[in-house]
């Protein structure tokens, strides 16, 4: 008779490099996306932002002689 030779099953492998492939793209893209953080271009730009915001509030305010209509 001839023998059934049993063909191995690679399935749980190529699922496992998969994953692994997702999680190594993950963190490249994560280290990617975080760079211009060390920059400090953002924290440059959130004071300058800051800045301007208090300039328009202080600049909205009424002094004593304007309320009164003088």
């Amino acid at each position: 008779m001839a023998e059934v030779k049993e063909e191995k099953d690679n399935t749980w492998i190529i699922v496992g490099v998969c994953i692994a492939a997702i999680i190594l793209l993950v963190v490249l893209l994560k280290k990617d996306e975080t760079r211009h953080l060390e920059s400090g271009a953002v924290a440059e730009l959130q004071a300058e932002t800051f800045k301007n915001i208090e300039k328009r509030h202080t600049s909205n305010v009424s002094t004593e002689a304007q309320k009164a209509g003088k």
